[in-house]
C-alpha cells in the first residue's frame, strides 16, 4: 500500500509530520522519493505534489495500482473565496493527473472524495445522489462538482471504473484545524469566544472518520460496472452506462450546530462564550445524507454519533497538545 501527500502549508505541518510518525513513517527527516513505515509492513508514503505529472506516472508505473483511492484535495469552502486559484490547480489540474495515471496504467477502481457541498442550493432533504446538483455557491463545490463530471468522462472513454464519495462534515482525531469541533474545543480550552454562524442555526449531518473509513474499505473490491437500466431520457445523475456511480456517505441524521456545541461543552467540562454571527459566503443553513443507495451497495451505514465521536476527539485532542 502506497499513501501520497503533498505536506502543503494549508494547516500546520507538523501536525501532518505526526499523523504520517503514527503510522511509522519519518518523512520529514531527509527527501527521498519513498518512506518504508516502521509500523506496517507493506506501507509506504510518497511525498508529491498532485501537479508534478512525472512523479505521479513513474510512480503508477512502478507499482501497477490494482485500487486508488484519491482524497486529496485544497479543501475549505471560505478559503475559496480568497484562494481560488489554488482549489484549481489542486482540485482540478490535480484530479487530471490522477486521471491520466489510471488511464495510462490501467486500475481496477478509481474511488475520489468528492463533497456534500456539492449539492448547493438545493434544499430538498435529505440529499440524495439522484438530484440534480447544478447550483454550487462556492468554488470548492464546483471544483468537487467538477471531478464527477471529469470521471465519468474518463469512465465513458476509457472504461475507468470510478466511484465519487460525497463526504458529509468529516470529522475526528487527527483533523484539520480549520473544521469547527477543532477550532470549537482549542477556543474553549483558551477560554476564548467562538465564531457561532447563522445564529447557531446551522444543521450539519457530521460523519466520524472511521465510518468513511470503513465504507472505502467495503467499496474498494466493488467497482462499478456499469447501469444497464440507465435512462438518457430520464437521466439518473448517480451511475451511467459506463462504469460510474456516487454515493453519499454521512451519518443520516443531521445535528443543530448548538447541540454539537453543548456536546463539546460537556466533554470539556466548560462553556463556551459564543459570538452569534450571520451565516458567511459560501455556506449552506443544512446538510442532511441520504445513504440508502450506499447501504444497498455495501450493507454499511455510518454509526457512529456525536456523542461518541466528540468525546474521541476531545481525548485525542487533550493528549496530542498535553491540555
Amino acid at each position: 500500500m502506497t499513501g501520497l501527500d503533498h505536506i502543503n502549508d494549508y494547516y500546520d505541518i507538523n501536525l501532518k509530520y505526526d499523523r504520517l510518525r503514527n503510522h511509522g513513517i519519518e518523512a520529514e527527516e531527509k527527501n527521498q522519493d519513498l518512506y518504508k513505515s516502521t509500523k506496517f509492513a507493506g506501507y509506504q508514503m510518497c511525498k508529491a505534489d498532485l501537479q508534478d505529472r512525472e512523479t505521479i506516472y513513474r510512480l503508477f508505473e512502478k507499482e501497477q495500482f490494482d485500487v486508488v483511492v484519491n482524497l486529496a484535495a485544497q479543501a475549505g469552502v471560505r478559503h475559496s473565496l480568497s484562494h481560488p486559484q489554488k482549489y484549481v490547480d489542486s482540485n482540478v489540474t490535480g484530479f487530471l493527473t490522477i486521471l491520466e495515471a489510471c488511464r495510462n496504467y490501467p486500475v481496477k477502481h478509481l474511488i475520489y472524495a468528492s463533497s456534500s457541498s456539492v449539492y448547493g442550493l438545493n434544499t430538498r432533504m435529505p440529499f440524495s445522489v439522484k438530484q440534480n446538483v447544478d447550483h454550487p455557491v462556492s468554488l470548492y463545490a464546483a471544483t468537487k462538482k467538477s471531478n464527477e463530471l471529469m470521471a465519468h468522462t474518463y469512465s465513458h472513454l476509457f472504461e475507468i471504473p470510478t466511484t465519487g464519495l460525497r463526504f458529509f462534515t468529516v470529522y475526528g482525531p487527527w483533523g484539520r484545524p480549520d473544521m469547527a469541533l477543532f477550532l470549537f474545543t482549542k477556543a474553549i480550552l483558551e477560554d476564548k469566544p467562538i465564531d457561532v454562524y447563522n445564529y447557531g442555526k446551522m444543521q450539519r449531518d457530521f460523519t466520524y472518520v472511521t465510518d468513511i473509513v470503513k465504507s472505502i474499505a467495503k467499496l474498494a473490491p466493488k467497482p462499478p460496472s456499469g447501469n444497464d437500466n440507465w435512462n438518457s431520457a430520464e437521466p439518473d445523475p448517480s451511475s451511467a452506462k459506463a462504469p460510474y456511480q456516487l454515493f453519499n456517505i454521512g451519518h443520516n441524521s443531521p445535528v443543530q450546530l448548538m447541540e454539537f456545541i453543548t456536546e463539546i461543552e460537556k466533554n470539556l467540562g466548560k462553556e463556551a462564550r459564543k459570538n452569534m454571527m450571520e451565516i458567511q459566503p459560501g455556506d449552506v443553513p443544512a446538510t442532511w445524507a441520504d445513504v440508502s443507495d450506499l447501504f444497498e451497495y455495501i450493507a454499511y451505514k455510518p454509526e457512529i454519533g456525536i456523542s461518541e465521536g466528540i468525546r474521541e476527539f476531545i481525548q485525542w485532542f487533550r493528549s496530542y497538545y498535553k491540555v
